[in-house]
């Protein structure tokens, strides 16, 4: 689920008629500052992050002027919620608070319907009260009925002459939800003040990760749940993931250092969730700090494999590379190894990478994987889904240590390294890239080299060239990345692949 920060989900409420409180985002000290002045007298500076506890962790402050308002956002926007930096802080009015509700709509799964949940008293720990909250089935055409709203709003102690306002509050959740495609919109709490308003005090909403595209006016960057900001690296993933739909390619950043007393970063990949959990915890328990989490699955295409690896290498100060999922994947695991070893040629891999390739076709893709990065700086090893997450997890370590103990410096981001006919030389459209043809191929270079591509190429003398339509020829990318790594472990320099990588 795509989140949404407190102040976007509230101008989606406020322009369905729910009032919230005067104010604005501010993404430095000198707008919050203006922003405090505009509203007047006192007002609260909440840090927007995707997390619970903000006030715990001084993420909640007030400020009775707008020197304070400055003050308090300077010190805000210094902060960090986990291993990533606050960005923005709301400003807003005080409320003088007369009476709370929670209100809270999602989607029941097993009723496959929306479900609207009201309580009497808004506020922290109403998962602790969950006797005194109100269910309410919501019809996806015509919403919570009316006399059911009403009927709980009679339990509470709100003035009823301010219940009219308070139906349309919590109908327009409803709307909200329904227009914007959201899995959920938390409001907690709505409340009335002592001058007589109906305003949202908070809000949380969350969008159907597949119904952002209909939603561009939203402006969420990435369609799936993060509990930060987009990063970079994230945003670069995740444009390579919508640009090739062949297999998934998920990628989260989660620390950007060793924590203390751990061993060190690593650069994790994975394929598939439960095998990658495990694998994560295997990683943990021989002490290393985890650096992300990738997981490419459902039979990606090597160039989608290269894309993540390269986003993983990406990160700085990465000890080492290890890569490990369920072991009983049902896709082709060679075209994962072949582009792991494309990546780690292309970088020149100087830490060391276990990489536990289970699957089909696992004894060739491990051979694949070892024999193509035979001389690299980095000893890369491939294991099979009958060695444990914890046993590789255990040998990682060593070659860690090894390499820690050899001098071996923490791994820095790197351009790739190219052949120097890249950008010279005859090339052709493929998908997210192009192949360069060694003008130096002699006949036998180009015969072989058309053996090896899975018959994309056909050789004519020294020549080499596709061996179909330019359309359908854009469609092998991963056989002719094979065909790169094969010709690579064979002596030959014939063809290179590369594949466009935006943003990195």
């Amino acid at each position: 689920m795509a989140r949404l920060h407190e102040y976007q989900g509230k101008r989606l409420l406020s322009d369905a008629g729910l009032a919230t409180p005067r104010g604005g985002v501010a993404r430095t000290p000198d707008e919050a500052q203006r922003i405090a002045s505009d509203v007047g007298g006192r007002v609260v500076v909440k840090i927007q992050a995707w997390t619970t506890g903000r006030k715990a962790m001084g993420g909640v402050r007030f400020a009775d002027t707008p020197q304070q308002a400055r003050d308090l956002a300077r010190d805000m926007l210094a902060m960090k919620v986990g291993n990533f930096p606050v960005e923005q802080v709301l400003i807003e009015e005080c409320l003088d608070i007369a009476e709370e509700l929670f209100v809270s709509l999602s989607i029941n799964d097993r009723e496959r319907q929306p479900m609207l949940l009201l309580a009497a008293t808004g506020g922290s720990g109403i998962e602790q009260r969950a006797e005194q909250v109100r269910r309410v089935s919501c019809p996806v055409k015509t919403g919570p009925a009316e006399t059911e709203i009403r009927s709980f709003l009679a339990t509470t102690p709100i003035d009823r002459g301010l219940h009219d306002r308070l139906h349309a509050s919590i109908r327009a959740v409803f709307e909200v939800a329904r227009k914007h495609e959201a899995r959920s919109v938390e409001i907690n709490p709505l409340v009335t003040t002592k001058d007589g308003r109906v305003l949202a005090a908070d809000c949380r909403m969350t969008i159907d990760d597949y119904a952002v595209f209909r939603h561009p006016d939203l402006g969420i960057e990435i369609a799936r749940e993060l509990d930060h900001p987009p990063t970079p690296l994230e945003r670069i993933a995740y444009a390579a993931e919508q640009r090739d739909h062949r297999g998934t390619f998920y990628f989260a950043q989660l620390n950007t250092a060793a924590a203390p007393g751990t061993r060190g970063l690593v650069g994790f990949h994975g394929a598939g969730g439960g095998g990658s959990m495990m694998s994560m915890d295997a990683l943990t328990a021989e002490k290393f700090t985890i650096a992300n989490f990738t997981d490419t699955s459902g039979n990606p295409s090597a160039s989608k494999v290269y894309r993540a690896a390269r986003v993983i290498l990406q990160q700085p100060g990465l000890c080492g590379y290890f890569g490990s999922g369920s072991g009983v994947a049902s896709q082709e695991q060679i075209w994962s190894a072949y582009g792991l070893a494309k990546a780690f040629w292309e970088l020149n891999l100087s830490i060391p990478a276990v990489i536990r390739l289970g699957g089909n076709s696992e004894d060739r893709a491990v051979d694949i994987l070892q024999r193509a990065c035979e001389g690299l700086p980095g000893i890369v090893e491939g294991y099979r889904k009958d060695d444990t997450p914890k046993a590789i997890a255990h040998r990682f370590a060593e070659l860690v240590e090894a390499s820690l103990k050899a001098g071996v410096e923490p791994w820095k981001p790197r351009r790739t390294r190219v052949p120097n006919y890249v950008g010279s030389g005859k090339s052709y459209d493929i998908a997210g890239g192009r192949v360069w043809i060694n003008p130096s191929n002699d006949a036998a270079t180009a015969c072989r080299a058309a053996e090896l591509s899975m018959k994309a190429l056909k050789a004519e003398g020294a020549a080499l060239l596709p061996a179909m339509e330019a359309e359908e020829f854009a469609k092998r990318d991963s056989e002719l990345i094979a065909c790169e790594v094969e010709c690579r472990m064979a002596g030959l320099d014939a063809l290179f692949v590369e594949l466009d990588v935006d943003g990195m």
